[in-house]
Formats: structure tokens, sequence, C-alpha cells
């Protein structure tokens, strides 16, 4: 980008990474730029997100990429086509730091650390002119303009156009704790309420089976469920059961559906294959076999290796006919029903959806504020973990600073 003539003074609030994406990209085409968080530090969930290994985006053909993002995919794909994976990792790349796919496609950096890129990130937007304000709590508008709350006390801030990057309505402590939802409605904005992404659910386990089991993984399994399309479908991986419920990386892969499902109906249930490498029938004859003298739980386990958490869920999930049924036990370790009651609060949830609707935005300038634009996380989107998140906000970040450019620069 070309620099402006004027030294246009940009506000960007938020120091996530949708909101120093719009910082480097202002700071870039000329503009002087001041980001305030309301935390001591900026990229708080950032660095969180890394502490397993920073997931920065996705290596799966790009066709496939784009529609990781459901509802969403459409609004956000001219922003992914301008900044989309191969981007991300070119531009992590231009911060002196390597990055490596790993089995499952996700990339990383090298040393697996989300610091040092943060750290890289910083140094280079300082270096380019962005001004960082810390403490400073955004409360609204008054007299067009900004109000921060300050560790000074109350601080009046005007500015020619604003990048709002303040997240959703997740992990609150490191500020991302939707405050801005009624800031916004108040200026007629259209917000979707924040619900739970990315999220565990609820199940109405027993004491018996949760003091036995809680915190133990199902390794190997399959989920049948049904899509937003309404068709079955299923899908492999693993998930933790918990003292009151599921979660794990399978359990948020669905987790939308299932969410949309509950508040429609008030509850959901999925199915779940505790042996899916294996057969129906070859499930079927091997509960046949006859047991002699054995207990049915000593049976499973000897011919089909059913133990701990998977027999506790057998015994769990049927009354007592049908597990000593053996036609019905054998069809129910292939489709055993589990009913979820609720997702977890959105406060645990690793992401958020809902937020700024797109039919308010022009681009990503709000239709009712003309110079307020919005980015990350903060719009009515969703996406599951594996990059996407990452992905999604960088490149909307990116489109709010070119849209402000742009939009200065018409004057």
């Amino acid at each position: 980008m070309q620099p402006s003539l004027t030294p246009f003074r940009v506000a960007v609030i938020g120091g996530g990474p949708a909101g120093l994406m719009a910082a480097q990209t202002l700071a870039q085409g000329g503009a002087q730029v001041d980001v305030y968080d309301t935390m001591p530090s900026v990229g708080r969930k950032f660095l969180l997100a890394g502490r397993g290994g920073m997931n920065i985006t996705h290596a799966e053909p790009y066709a496939d990429f784009v529609t990781r993002y459901g509802k969403g995919a459409a609004p956000l794909r001219p922003m992914l086509d301008a900044f989309g994976p191969q981007d991300v990792r070119d531009w992590v790349h231009g911060l002196g730091v390597d990055t490596f796919v790993g089995t499952s496609g996700r990339v990383f950096p090298t040393d697996m650390k989300a610091a040092p890129l943060l750290r890289a990130w910083l140094h280079r937007l300082r270096e380019s002119g962005v001004q960082f304000h810390m403490r400073h709590r955004w409360l609204g508008w008054r007299d067009d303009a900004l109000v921060m709350d300050t560790p000074g006390g109350e601080l009046r801030v005007r500015a020619d156009a604003v990048v709002l990057a303040l997240g959703g309505g997740s992990w609150a402590r490191l500020g991302s704790d939707g405050a801005w939802v009624p800031l916004l409605a108040a200026r007629g904005a259209g917000v979707a309420p924040l619900v739970p992404a990315n999220c565990g659910f609820d199940v109405d386990w027993s004491e018996h089976f949760s003091s036995r089991h809680a915190g133990e993984p199902l390794t190997t399994v399959a989920i049948i469920s049904t899509g937003a399309d309404g068709k079955e479908f299923r899908k492999q991986g693993q998930f933790v059961v918990t003292q009151g419920g599921v979660e794990g990386s399978l359990i948020y892969a669905l987790s939308a559906a299932l969410r949309d499902q509950i508040t429609a109906n008030g509850s959901t249930t999925i199915h779940l294959d505790l042996l899916p490498d294996l057969s129906p029938q070859r499930v079927a004859d091997e509960v046949g076999r006859p047991r002699g003298a054995r207990s049915m739980a000593s049976h499973l386990q000897s011919r089909l290796g059913l133990k701990g958490v998977k027999a506790g869920l057998l015994r769990e999930c049927l009354g007592k006919e049908d597990y000593a049924d053996e036609d019905r036990l054998a069809r129910a370790i292939k489709r055993l029903p589990v009913r979820l009651l609720r997702p977890r609060p959105i406060d645990e949830a690793i992401s958020s959806a809902g937020g700024v609707r797109w039919d308010a935005l022009e681009g990503t300038m709000l239709k009712s504020a003309p110079g307020v634009f919005v980015a990350g996380e903060m719009v009515d989107w969703e996406a599951p973990t594996g990059g996407y998140l990452l992905t999604a906000c960088l490149a909307g970040g990116q489109a709010a600073g070119r849209d402000v450019l742009a939009w200065l620069a018409r004057g």
C-alpha cells in the first residue's frame, strides 16, 4: 500500500490477532495508529492458545479450508482470498519464525511456541510507529469521542476512524468478555447473541459413573450425529468424559451443529460407535459367543477388549434388559445413545459464535456508525479448532485495516 499523504489517526481497540493485524495494515498505509487494550499486555488469549502448541493455520487444500466456516464461509471468502493460509505462513516467516506441517495438516511454528512470534510481531509494530496503551477499557462514546477507563481516570480519545477488535464472549479473564455488545446495539448495530463454540456439553451422568470415569479419555470412537443439513454422518476421533458431560476435540468439531440442535429441540442425542474398527457383524458374533459362567462384563473385555470407560458407558446408557439381551447389546456397542442437555457456559468455550451481523456491515464498517470498523471474533462467524480461528482473525484484521484506509482516502 502507498502511504497516505495525510497522517490520519486511527484507534484500534483490542490487542488480539485481529486488532494487531489491523494496526499493522494501517501503519503500512501511513496512518498513525494507537492500540488500546483493557489488559496489562496484548495477545493474552493468543499466548494461552499457544501453550499446547501454537497452531497458526491449516495446510489442507484451500477449497476445503474455506468450507470450515459454515454459514460464515461466503462473507469471509473475500478476506480469506486476500490473506489465506499460505499468506499466514509467509507472514510468520517474514517475522523470522519457521513453520512446519504436522501429520494432521495443522501448521505450527518450528518451536511450537506463541511467545517468540508475538514478540517479533510487536517489535515490528513498534518500529512502524504503532503506540500501545494498556489498561484502557473502552466504555463507548461521548460527544463522538471514545471514552476510556484508565488507571489515571476517564480519558476521551478522538480519532479519524476506529477499528473494534474486541473478541467474542469466551475467556473473559483474558479480556474477551462481550461487554461491547450493548455498546454497539445502542449505536444501532445488529448483533446476534454470543453463544459458545468449540465447547463441551452437559450430560446427566449418574454419580456412580462420573465418580469412576470422569477425566478418562475415549480413544478410537466415532460419533454418529445429524448435520446442519439434516443428514446423518459419522466422525471418528477422541474425547473425554467429564464430571458432568463430555468435551474434547471430537466434541468440539461437532459443537456448532449440536449446539443448534439443542437450541431448537431442548436437547440432542448423539450415538457412539465404541468399536469403529470392527463391523457390526463381527461385534454381534463376538457378543453371541458362549460365555459360560463369565459375567457379560468379563465376556466383553475378553472378546472385544471393552473395559474401563467404554464398558462403563454401556452400563450407564443401557437399561438392564438391553444389557442382558445379546442382540440389543451388540447394536448398542456400535450405536450407543448419549443425550446432551446443554452446552457448557460460554466462558469455558474455546471460542464463541454470534456477534455483529454481516447485514449490519458494509465491508467491515458498521452501517449505523460510519468510520467504525469491526474485525475478528466479534463478527458473526465461527470455526473449528485447527488454525481456522486464527487465520480468519488475521484475515479480518487486514480487511478492516484496508477498509479504513480506503474510507479515509475517499474523505
